[in-house]
């Protein structure tokens, strides 16, 4: 199933080649078949890693329904993470990961 462009704005993925393989981000923006990542951190939002599509796994979860979950945020269509946001979508992520093993 080719990934479209629409679909993953937003969505956190795993990265499946490269010297960070395993890590995970958020897909900030997507185009043609590359995406545009951030991790909070080492990628900011403001400067995001460039990661061709077919590298990627996405999550079925966004980075928005994370932020949901726990801080009840109005997440309007178009909202630009901060970084701070894409880190805490991430860590929770990874701490409701560990909850369910």
């Amino acid at each position: 199933m080719p990934m479209n462009e629409f679909d993953y704005k937003g969505c956190l993925a795993f990265s499946l080649a490269g010297h960070d393989k395993g890590r995970i981000y958020v897909i900030i923006d997507t185009e043609g078949d590359t995406a545009f990542l951030s991790d909070g951190c080492l990628k900011p939002v403001t400067a995001p890693k460039k990661k061709k599509l077919k590298h990627l796994q996405p999550v079925k979860k966004t980075y928005d329904y994370y932020l949901k979950l726990f801080d009840d945020l109005d997440i309007e269509e178009g909202h630009m993470p901060t970084n701070e946001e894409v880190a805490r979508a991430i860590k929770l992520f990874k701490r409701k990961g560990k909850e369910e093993d």
